[in-house]
């Protein structure tokens, strides 16, 4: 294998998690290799399509799984629902920033802010001037990412402007071997499944005290009022956290 999507570059406990379907992903490097000689431009970039296996395997403590890369050139960065900090605000993180808001009140006044932050070191106060999504923070989830948040699509690859073009490609068995290797640990662990293709995994996650399952329909504007909008996910999340004795995320 020439190692196309930097298998080398990740981490060490992934790696070991991913030694389990290494054949998949050889033949996944074919095909992808295949596709982009015969012209088609696919997204993220090769050296970003296993970017969310970077980050620490043991350190995962929440799992927040999309459907395929974002299809639109400079958007897909290998991360579920992230794009670039310079990038123009995705629909569909458009409206998980607008759950954040009203999740975890953030338009509340400055004294109720510490019980909104409670759990984190240092938190400093959030403005009290309105705060919509398009200035609430970063549409770059890499910090979410260094906090122990993975970030995994179920399909890690897309063609340019064809959404869903690489479902049933062969990505479905690398990510649920993921999503096994994570839920089989002792540690702690909050599951966000947005959408249908993302609840897919729900039957390789077993009932079990200390992991919290969070399932909803798909942030996308076509699903949003559907079931997305008042789940709050991010503040239930970090209660099963802090009830586990883990360290909640800082959202914002």
């Amino acid at each position: 294998m020439s190692d196309l999507f930097g298998v080398e570059t990740i981490d060490a406990g992934w790696k070991q998690v991913l030694a389990a379907v290494k054949p998949q992903l050889a033949t996944l490097e074919a095909k992808i290799s295949s596709r982009i000689a015969a012209g088609e431009v696919v997204l993220p970039a090769e050296k970003d399509v296993l970017r969310c296996f970077r980050y620490p395997f043991a350190e995962v403590k929440v799992l927040i799984i999309g459907q395929d890369p974002y299809p639109t050139l400079g958007n897909a960065v290998g991360l579920s629902f992230s794009v670039a900090a310079t990038a123009k605000l995705p629909a569909s993180l458009r409206n998980i920033f607008t759950e954040l808001i009203s999740d975890l009140k953030i338009n509340a006044s400055e004294d109720n802010t510490d019980t909104l932050f409670a759990g984190f070191e240092n938190s400093t106060k959030l403005p009290t001037e309105t705060v919509t999504a398009n200035n609430l923070r970063s549409p770059d989830l890499s910090d979410w990412a260094a906090q122990g948040v993975c970030l995994l699509n179920r399909v890690l690859t897309v063609a340019e402007g064809n959404p869903g073009a690489h479902q049933n490609l062969g990505w479905e068995e690398i990510t649920n071997q993921a999503v096994r290797a994570l839920v089989s640990r002792e540690s702690p662990l909050v599951v966000i499944l947005w959408g249908a293709h993302a609840q897919q995994v729900r039957k390789l996650i077993p009932a079990r005290e200390n992991i919290l399952v969070i399932e909803s329909a798909h942030p996308s504007p076509l699903s949003a009022r559907k079931g997305f909008f008042g789940s709050k996910p991010f503040s239930r999340a970090n209660q099963h956290l802090s009830v586990q004795g883990v360290t909640p995320i800082k959202w914002v």
